[in-house]
């Protein structure tokens, strides 16, 4: 005997995608820093030091953050801290791009990465 195994529908799809959009975002976040070091590094001129932590804390606290968050999402609604995290993670990204000093880029990055929905933590590495 075969199995009929059904198949997708139009609300698996739009899932798929909202699970997908939040590593498509990271990803390009990550390609467009990398692509505007040269800038940042002419125009706020940081330490060797700062570039690595302008790169590298945003991984950092993803990682450290990966369990708070989703604990936080149990307990408080995922829905209700989704939309908080998307609130907070555009107001953490217009002060990255209004930053003035290669402190205040790395503390909103930190600020990006501690606002990020937690639903994006659990499904992309």
């Amino acid at each position: 005997m075969s199995e009929v195994i059904p198949r997708a529908g139009r609300k698996e799809w739009i899932a798929l995608a909202v699970i997908a959009l939040p590593c498509l975002v990271y990803a390009m976040d990550l390609t467009v820093l990398n692509v505007a070091l040269p800038s940042l590094s002419a125009e706020l001129k940081p330490t060797s030091t700062q570039l690595l932590w302008i790169v590298d804390i945003y991984g950092f606290l993803a990682a450290g953050m990966l369990i708070i968050m989703g604990t936080l999402g149990d307990r408080m609604g995922r829905r209700r801290v989704l939309l908080f995290g998307a609130a907070a993670f555009a107001l953490a990204s217009i002060l990255a791009a209004y930053s003035r000093s290669a402190g205040m880029l790395i503390a909103a990055r930190a600020l990006l990465e501690s606002r990020e929905p937690p639903w994006r933590r659990l499904r992309c590495p």
